[in-house]
Formats: C-alpha cells, sequence, structure tokens
C-alpha cells in the first residue's frame, strides 16, 4: 500500500506541532536530521519497510504516540 510513510510523517508533524506553525518547522528539521525528507515522499511513494520503521523508531525518540 503505498504512500503510508507520507501518512507516518504526517502524523508525527501534527501530533507534535498541534498547529503551531514554529512547531511544524522544527519538527521538521529534526526529522531531516534525523535523515528523513518530509518533502520528500508523497502518497505515490513506495512503502520501504526499512524507512517504515525507521520513523517509527523517530516517533518514539520524538514522544508521539502512534496509536
Amino acid at each position: 500500500m503505498a504512500g503510508q510513510i507520507k501518512e507516518l510523517i504526517d502524523t508525527i508533524i501534527a501530533k507534535r506541532s498541534k498547529g503551531l506553525k514554529g512547531l511544524i518547522y522544527t519538527t521538521k528539521a529534526k526529522l531531516l536530521l534525523k535523515g528523513i525528507d518530509p518533502d520528500g515522499y508523497n502518497e505515490a511513494s513506495d512503502d520501504n519497510p526499512l524507512i517504515l520503521e525507521r520513523i517509527r523508531k523517530i516517533a518514539v525518540e520524538l514522544g508521539v504516540d502512534m496509536r
């Protein structure tokens, strides 16, 4: 199923920032520093299991509950 990576990234950004523009930018920057480019994925991006796992680990590091 394509688009899971984009969905996870968007969820992390939304939950962590709670709509605050400054936190959106810092969350995207943190993802970039951890090797994930939030703008590099879209709904048609292939779902690489290694990338999905990496994003889930980053979510835990950032304190985002993915449930």
